[in-house]
């Protein structure tokens, strides 16, 4: 017989004036937050992998303006442990996968009619990560006109400069060149060979640009495990749904691999066959 008693170690059991575990983390609006539309057993992990995907993504964001933030401030070592923590969020989002490759295709048929034309193609936080990173493809702006909060952030993410953008300021103010961080916008960041010959500069003499070289490789290092995110993804999609159109209208497989081509630092990479 276990004879523990909680109460005489100190435990503190009654919680109808104070606020427990459950109030502080707003459990219950959380817990209840899943509502299958099917009588499928697998769709509760199909909510459920995407909801702790979006409280992910949600941590993600707050780590990557506080990063740039600091950046901007000149406060670079705040920022390395911000952008630390970001390639490990995505290590985390990497292994949710895993957890969601353990349904069959069979399993996903079953409530797959369920979703409409919803899809992780619309989520809003996915889109602001990638608005922060560089990816600033301004006419995917739409698909979130509907939510005024989503979109009057994403609006907001474009009038800055991107985390990427105010790396390269910081990189020119401490080389004493003139900037080559070009302005806040829409667009993709497109390699820019002076650029790339700064980094390069950096890389070739670490020591006497330390700070900068770390900075460098923390970039690298959050890129190298966004990428993993995605390729996971896609091979997650093509294993459960094969090369079939996605719920929200894109071709699914063949769209998430050109996504694999996208870049967010390409100088950082291209400079590796220059040094």
């Amino acid at each position: 017989m276990n004879d523990f008693d909680s109460a005489s170690e100190g435990a503190k059991m009654d919680f109808a004036r104070d606020m427990s575990y459950g109030d502080y983390l707003g459990l219950d609006g959380i817990l209840s937050a899943q509502h299958p539309l099917s009588t499928a057993h697998d769709e509760m992990l199909f909510i459920v992998q995407h909801q702790t995907s979006e409280l992910w993504m949600r941590l993600a964001i707050h780590e990557l303006q506080a990063a740039r933030t600091s950046i901007r401030e000149g406060r670079l070592q705040p920022a390395f442990k911000m952008l630390t923590r970001v390639a490990r969020i995505f290590e985390q989002l990497n292994s949710a996968w895993d957890v969601l490759r353990t349904m069959t295709p069979s399993e996903y048929t079953a409530f797959r009619p369920s979703l409409g034309n919803s899809s992780g193609f619309q989520s809003h936080q996915y889109r602001l990560v990638e608005y922060l990173l560089g990816n600033r493809i301004g006419a995917l702006m739409k698909l979130h006109r509907h939510k005024e909060g989503a979109y009057a952030a994403l609006k907001a993410e474009l009038a800055q400069p991107s985390l990427y953008q105010v790396a390269i300021e910081a990189v020119c103010d401490r080389l004493g060149v003139p900037s080559l961080a070009g302005g806040p916008g829409e667009g993709d960041w497109q390699a820019d060979p002076a650029v790339q010959d700064l980094w390069q500069k950096i890389y070739e003499d670490p020591e006497t640009h330390w700070e900068l070289y770390e900075l460098a490789e923390k970039l690298v290092d959050l890129e190298d495990y966004f990428r993993r995110w995605r390729f996971n993804h896609v091979t997650t999609v093509e294993r459960i749904i094969g090369f079939k159109r996605g719920t929200g209208g894109t071709s699914g497989v063949a769209y998430l691999r050109k996504m694999l081509e996208v870049e967010l630092f390409p100088e950082l990479w291209h400079v590796r066959g220059a040094l």
